[in-house]
C-alpha cells in the first residue's frame, strides 16, 4: 500500500510527505510546480510533474506504485484572487477535483483525504463554527471546495469509495525540524507577511480593514500550526484504512486571536516592531472564523501538539531565515 499526495511540492503537502516518511509510509507525489518546488520533496520519493486533471499520468502513478489512499491537496487557495480570477477556481479546484476523484473509482482507490477549508462556512451568524454550520461560502474559493465536498459524498453514496475532508482554519507555522514551510513569495498568509517584514524582504505589513465587528476591530482567526494539521492527515489516513465512514471535520484550535493580536505576538517573540500600514477591506474575507473541532478529536484520535502562538511564530520565522538563506545562496 502506498499514498499518492497531490500538490506534495506545496506548503501543507511538502509537510504531509514528510509525516509519511517520518511514519514508514510508502508515499509518491503529484505536482505541477504552479506554486510548489521541487527540491521540497526529498529526493527518495517518487516525483510526477503532472495536473492532477491528467488522468493518464494520475492513473500511471497509482497503478505503477499499488496506491490505496490518496492525499488531495493540489488546488488553488488565495480568496481575492478567486473573486477576480472564478473561472480559474473552478476548474482547477472543482473541475480537477472531479477528474481526480474518477481516476480513483476507475483503478480502485477506496480512500481520499481531501484538503478543504472553513470558507465553505462564509461569514458565519454564530462563532465557533461546527461542522453543522451552514455552508455558505461568500468567495469562489470557498464554493470549489464546497463543491468538491458535494463531489466526494455523492461518489461515497454511489461507489466503493470513503472519504475524509478536513475543513482547515488558518494554518501557520513551520516543521519544528526545519525541513519545510511556507516558500511561495506570493503567499497571501498573515504570518508568512509578517515574517518577510520582520527580516526586511517587505518593507510593510498591510492591515486588510480596522472597522470589523470584532473586539480590536480586525478579523479573528483561528491559527492551527501546520504540523498539528498533518497530524489530522494522519489520523484520517489511519482511520480511512481501518474501515471508518466518510465524514467531515474542522481543523482548528477552537480559539481565535485578531491580526493586532497576531502583530503583538510576533514583534514579543522576535522583539522587534513590525511596520504595519493600513488597506481596504480584502473581498470574501468573514470578520471571524473559529473552529469547533471536538469531533476530530473524539472521532479521529486526534490530539494536536503545537497550540501555542509564540510557537507558530518562532517555527514561522525559522524556516523565513532558512528560506531566505537557501535563496542568497543561489543567487
Amino acid at each position: 500500500m502506498s499514498v499518492l499526495v497531490t500538490g506534495g511540492a506545496g506548503y501543507i503537502g511538502s509537510h504531509m510527505v514528510l509525516a509519511l516518511m517520518d511514519a514508514g509510509q510508502d508515499v509518491c507525489v503529484i505536482d505541477n510546480l504552479t506554486t510548489g518546488y521541487r527540491w521540497a520533496i526529498p529526493q527518495e520519493v517518487t516525483f510526477i510533474e503532472a495536473d492532477v486533471g491528467d488522468e493518464a499520468a494520475v492513473s500511471a502513478a497509482i497503478e505503477q506504485h499499488g496506491v490505496d489512499a490518496v492525499v488531495h491537496f493540489a488546488g488553488s487557495i488565495v480568496v481575492p484572487e478567486s473573486v477576480s480570477d472564478p473561472l480559474g477556481y473552478y476548474h482547477n479546484n472543482t473541475v480537477n477535483s472531479r477528474s481526480l476523484i474518477e481516476t480513483c473509482v476507475k483503478t480502485g482507490v477506496k480512500n481520499m483525504i481531501f484538503s478543504s477549508t472553513a470558507a465553505v462556512y462564509g461569514t458565519p451568524e454564530v462563532s465557533p463554527v461546527t461542522e453543522a454550520t451552514p455552508t455558505e461560502p461568500i468567495s469562489p474559493y470557498g464554493a470549489s471546495k464546497l463543491m468538491t465536498e458535494w463531489m466526494l459524498r455523492d461518489t461515497a453514496f454511489a461507489h466503493d469509495f470513503n472519504y475524509v475532508a478536513l475543513r482547515y482554519f488558518n494554518v501557520a507555522g513551520a516543521d519544528p525540524k526545519g525541513r519545510s514551510g511556507q516558500s511561495n513569495p506570493a503567499a497571501t498568509h498573515l504570518l508568512k507577511a509578517l515574517m518577510r517584514t520582520a527580516l526586511g524582504i517587505s518593507d510593510h505589513m498591510k492591515i486588510f480593514g480596522r472597522d470589523y465587528d470584532t473586539r480590536d476591530g480586525t478579523c479573528i482567526r483561528d491559527y492551527i500550526h501546520v504540523s498539528d494539521l498533518i497530524g489530522a492527515h494522519l489520523a484520517a489516513l489511519k482511520y480511512l484504512r481501518g474501515g471508518g465512514e466518510s465524514g467531515i471535520f474542522n481543523c482548528g484550535y477552537g480559539h481565535g486571536c485578531t491580526v493586532l493580536e497576531a502583530i503583538d505576538a510576533v514583534e514579543r517573540v522576535l522583539q522587534q516592531k513590525i511596520n504595519v500600514v493600513d488597506a481596504d477591506r480584502r473581498a470574501g474575507d468573514p470578520p471571524e472564523l473559529v473552529s469547533v473541532a471536538d469531533k476530530a478529536r473524539k472521532v479521529l484520535g486526534w490530539t494536536p501538539q503545537y497550540d501555542n502562538l509564540d510557537v507558530i511564530v518562532q517555527t514561522a520565522y525559522a524556516w523565513e531565515q532558512a528560506l531566505t538563506a537557501r535563496i542568497d545562496a543561489a543567487e
